[in-house]
């Protein structure tokens, strides 16, 4: 957890304005505030907007990144989806403070194994709004921390919007976290 205490950034630092997706860079010494980290990635306030900082730039801003995940080198293809699930719960959209699974966000994930011995994995995902201009940081957010994992070679994150998405198919914890229950 993070103090409320605005932080000076260390140096320049790549970042993606809030909700428009809009790629900036932030300069060394500007001021910003952490609005949320969860997940390994920064929500911002800077210069009266909202802004996502990834958890790669987590030195920017003076914290330790978060580290990788693991697996046994004999995991089964069980312990290698419960891995990857664990992953897609630490994606956050920056503006709701509940992982995308518990906000009914993500259908499916399928994995097959690749000729190497590695893995595929293919993770169908909605978005709470069609139009929602965060939607491809959350697909890149998905892809890259399952392709983390050691046994992935790729994650193939396709975004859906059949079923469209709706409250009921959120978690109980979510629903009562957000007040829709």
């Amino acid at each position: 957890m993070y103090n409320r205490d605005p932080i000076v950034l260390n140096r320049d630092c790549e970042a993606v304005l809030v909700p428009m997706a809009d790629k900036v860079i932030i300069p060394k010494d500007t001021e910003v505030m952490i609005a949320q980290d969860l997940g390994g990635s920064y929500t911002v306030y800077v210069n009266g907007s909202l802004a996502r900082i990834a958890g790669k730039d987590a030195d920017a801003l003076g914290l330790e990144p978060v580290e990788p995940p693991t697996l046994p080198e004999e995991a089964s293809d069980e312990e290698l989806e419960k891995l990857a699930w664990d992953q897609m719960r630490t994606c956050f959209d920056p503006e709701i403070p509940i992982n995308i699974v518990d906000l009914g966000l993500v259908y499916e994930c399928t994995i097959s194994s690749l000729p190497d011995g590695q893995k595929q994995l293919d993770i169908k995902m909605t978005l709470t709004a069609p139009g929602c201009g965060m939607g491809g940081i959350l697909v890149q957010d998905v892809k890259e921390k399952v392709e983390a994992i050691p046994a992935v070679e790729v994650a193939n994150v396709e975004l859906v919007f059949d079923p469209p998405w709706n409250q009921n198919m959120m978690s109980d914890a979510a629903k009562i976290q957000t007040g829709m229950y």
